[in-house]
C-alpha cells in the first residue's frame, strides 16, 4: 500500500480531530524528509493548523519552525523576505477568516526577528493582530487565559514591545507613523481600563521614537546583499549582537540611539557619525510632527495620563518644542 501524500495525512487527522505526537513526528519527516519545505507543503500546514483540532503541544513548535525555513532560510539571499512571500503568509493566515491565531502569530513573530530584511506591511499585520485582540478580548495574545476585552495586561505589552523589535531588526529602528497609529488607536480604545503599568511606558517612547528619531540603521538593500551575503557576521559587528543593538537603541528612547551609535565600532564608526547628526537633528519636533501630535491627543477632548506621560517623555529630550506643542505641554 504506498504512503500517503501529506495532503492524505492532512485531511486524515483533521477527520480524527486530533494530532498526537507521533503525527506531529510524521509531520516534520513529510516536510523536512528532502530537507527544505516547500509553499506547497507550507499551504498543508497552515491546512492543518486551521482545522482548529486537538494538538499535541510539539506542533506549536514545528509549525513556527516550518514557516521560518520557508520564507527566511530558504529565501534567496537567505533573510530577505519579499512582497511576495509576506503576501502568501498574511494570505494564509487570513484563509480561515480568523486574523491570526497564537500559532500563526508567532510564526509572523519568527520570520520577523530572524529576517535580515522583511516589508514593513508584515510587521504592522502583526502590530494590528496584538492590539485588535485586546480590544476585542479574543485572539492570539495569551494562550490559555482569557482575554479582558479593552485592557492591556503585562503580557500584551510585552508582546507589542515583541513585534515593535522584531520590526526593528528586520526593516529599522526607527518607529514609523503607521505604527504610531496603531499604538494611538490602542490606547484611545484602552483609555480608562487598567492597564499593565509598563503600557505607558512603552506607549510614550515608542511615539516619541517616531516624532524625534525618524531616521534609523537600516539594512543593506537586497541588491547588495547579492554581493555581500553574510555581511552581519563580519568580524567588528555591533557590540552585544545586532540584537542587542536595536534593544538597546528603542528602549532608551532618543538617548538609546545616541548611546547604541556611540557603541558602534569600525567599519561602522562613519556610518554611525552620521546618525548621530541626523538624530540630532530630528530630535527637533517639527511643524507637522507637532499637529499630527495636537490632532491625535485632542480627539476626545482630555489628555489622558499616558498622552502626559508622552509630552513629558518629549519635553524632555527634545531641545525645541514647536509652539503648537506648548499649549499641551503647559499642562503636563
Amino acid at each position: 500500500m504506498a504512503k500517503p501524500t501529506l495532503n492524505e495525512f492532512v485531511t486524515a487527522r483533521i477527520a480524527a480531530g486530533n494530532l498526537s505526537e507521533d503525527d506531529v513526528i510524521n509531520v516534520r519527516r513529510y516536510v523536512y524528509g528532502d530537507m527544505a519545505v516547500s509553499v506547497e507543503e507550507g499551504e498543508a500546514l497552515f491546512r492543518l493548523n486551521n482545522a482548529d483540532i486537538t494538538y499535541h503541544d510539539t506542533w506549536y513548535e514545528l509549525f513556527p519552525e516550518a514557516i521560518l525555513d520557508i520564507l527566511v532560510h530558504q529565501a534567496k539571499p537567505e533573510g530577505y523576505v519579499s512582497e511576495d512571500k509576506a503576501a502568501w503568509l498574511v494570505n494564509q493566515i487570513m484563509a480561515d477568516g480568523h486574523i491570526c491565531g497564537k500559532t500563526e502569530l508567532d510564526a509572523v513573530l519568527h520570520v520577523l526577528e530572524k529576517a535580515r530584511e522583511a516589508p514593513e506591511s508584515l510587521e504592522q499585520f502583526a502590530l494590528r493582530a496584538v492590539a485588535d485582540s485586546v480590544i476585542s478580548g479574543k485572539g492570539p495574545t495569551r494562550s490559555g487565559l482569557d482575554l479582558k476585552p479593552g485592557v492591556i495586561a503585562e503580557a500584551e505589552v510585552e508582546l507589542l514591545r515583541r513585534v515593535l523589535y522584531a520590526g526593528a531588526g528586520s526593516r529599522g529602528v526607527a518607529i514609523s507613523k503607521a505604527e504610531a497609529e496603531v499604538l494611538f488607536d490602542l490606547n484611545d480604545a484602552t483609555i480608562e481600563a487598567e492597564n499593565a503599568p509598563g503600557w505607558s511606558e512603552l506607549f510614550a517612547k515608542a511615539v516619541a521614537n517616531y516624532m524625534m528619531a525618524m531616521s534609523g540603521f537600516t539594512p543593506p538593500s537586497r541588491k547588495i546583499a547579492l554581493e555581500r551575503e553574510n555581511w552581519l557576521e563580519q568580524p567588528g559587528g555591533f557590540e552585544g549582537g545586532l540584537g542587542g543593538f536595536f534593544k538597546k537603541m528603542f528602549s532608551g528612547g532618543v538617548g538609546g540611539i545616541r548611546d547604541a551609535y556611540g557603541d558602534t565600532p569600525d567599519p561602522f564608526t562613519a556610518r554611525g557619525n552620521e546618525m548621530l547628526a541626523e538624530i540630532a537633528a530630528n530630535e527637533v519636533v517639527t511643524e507637522d510632527e507637532a499637529s499630527w501630535l495636537v490632532e491625535r491627543i485632542g480627539r476626545d477632548g482630555i489628555l489622558h495620563e499616558n498622552e502626559k506621560a508622552l509630552l513629558r517623555f518629549i519635553r524632555e529630550e527634545s531641545p525645541n518644542i514647536h509652539p503648537s506643542l506648548r499649549p499641551l505641554l503647559e499642562k503636563v
